[in-house]
């Protein structure tokens, strides 16, 4: 059938039961209605998958990734793209193993364990020109929209402060050693990679300040610290940044803040007005203009711009939040697949391969200014 005039097959990797951001993929890829999860290898213990699968209806489940991407491969009605949700050090490995098949990939941040690893994807993905999506998933809020959009416009002038935070404590006290499975992974540099907090949500923080102001991060000084005794990665970490065109800017994330759930909030201040944005409290953003009184910008608003328009699903006064943030990301990779498999250019507008790499380059770069003591270091140009 005409891929036009279906939804798309998706097929996920881990996300079993007992993992939280598994069923936020599902729900969120299958939203709008473009796409059903129909296949998984959703853990690697063969049972766990099986049941997982049963769980979902899947129509077929695989007890490793590389049979599933084989099998779905050569099936008339295999999948379209394949969701990996994985801790971090798999995603390299699923990521190629369906690339290498022409599948389509919507993987977890961050992108991959190793800066070699990002750099090996990137090269893959623009070679076979498949669609390769990052869920940061925050780009997706309607008000992040806006603020690009008046950034863009102008409307802002020219930046001159960025400050992001982000801020939970669900790590403060040694959760991984009662064998809760998201800790346990998070604080396992066998499995997360050289960085905890900084990999998992700060980098959020990056790709958010980046998206919004169109600006690069230059150079970094960053100091990590390890508050809970025992704990072999950071769990908090402060940075300051020099961004390009002569911005300066701060990002500090923490997953050690008693009392705090989520709390992603960004501050950008130009030459002409303030942005400020809080991703829970998401239908709002505030524009702070020069010598005027501060305003509430809310999302649905007939005065929003187009972007955010093109992301808003209910009416003003009926907020959305981060499934359906989730789910905007999605909506846009099934046009983009609808299209490359229709001969047509991509139209963009989710994170990308390009955008895991700054990732996992931020990250890097991260680690090794903390281990110089907080010193200065350059990012990679380009």
């Amino acid at each position: 059938m005409d891929i036009n005039k279906r939804r798309l097959r998706a097929g996920i990797v881990g996300g079993g039961t007992g993992a939280f951001i598994g069923s936020v993929h599902r729900i969120a890829s299958e939203l709008d209605g473009q796409s059903l999860v129909v296949a998984g290898a959703m853990s690697s213990d063969a049972e766990k998958a099986r049941k997982s699968a049963e769980a979902w209806h899947l129509d077929r489940s695989y007890d490793s990734f590389e049979k599933m991407a084989q099998a779905e491969a050569a099936r008339g009605d295999g999948i379209d793209f394949v969701i990996i949700a994985t801790p971090n050090h798999m995603h390299f490995p699923v990521a190629k193993a369906f690339l290498e098949k022409g599948i389509h990939v919507v993987c977890d941040k961050p992108m991959t364990f190793t800066l070699k690893e990002a750099e090996d994807l990137v090269a893959m993905v623009e070679a076979k020109k498949t669609i390769f999506a990052v869920t940061y998933n925050y780009t997706g809020y309607p008000a992040v929209r806006q603020a690009r959009e008046m950034v863009k416009r102008g409307e802002i002038g020219d930046i001159r402060r960025v400050m992001v935070e982000y801020l939970q404590d669900w790590l403060m006290e040694p959760l991984e050693k009662t064998g809760q499975k998201q800790a346990a992974w998070r604080v396992d540099p066998e499995r997360a990679g050289i960085s905890c907090c900084v990999g998992d949500i700060g980098t959020h923080c990056e790709n958010l300040l980046a998206f919004i102001t169109g600006l690069k991060v230059e150079s970094v000084c960053a100091d990590f610290s390890t508050f809970v005794a025992g704990r072999r990665l950071e769990d908090d970490a402060t940075v300051l940044l020099r961004m390009e065109k002569g911005a300066r800017g701060s990002l500090t994330c923490s997953q050690v803040s008693c009392g705090e759930g989520n709390n992603l909030n960004i501050r950008i201040y130009g030459t002409k007005a303030g942005l400020e944005w809080h991703q829970e409290e998401p239908n709002t953003l505030t524009v702070k203009p020069a010598g005027k009184a501060w305003e509430n910008w809310y999302r649905g608003a007939r005065y929003m711009g187009e972007e955010a328009k093109a992301l808003t699903r209910t009416p003003l006064g009926h907020p959305e939040g981060y499934l359906e943030a989730f789910a905007a990301l999605y909506k846009m990779v099934a046009t983009d697949i609808r299209r490359v498999k229709s001969g047509e250019a991509p139209l963009g507008g989710y994170p990308t391969v390009r955008d895991g790499l700054r990732g996992i380059q931020f990250v890097v770069k991260t680690v090794e200014s903390s281990k110089k003591g907080a010193s200065w270091v350059d990012m990679p140009r380009g």
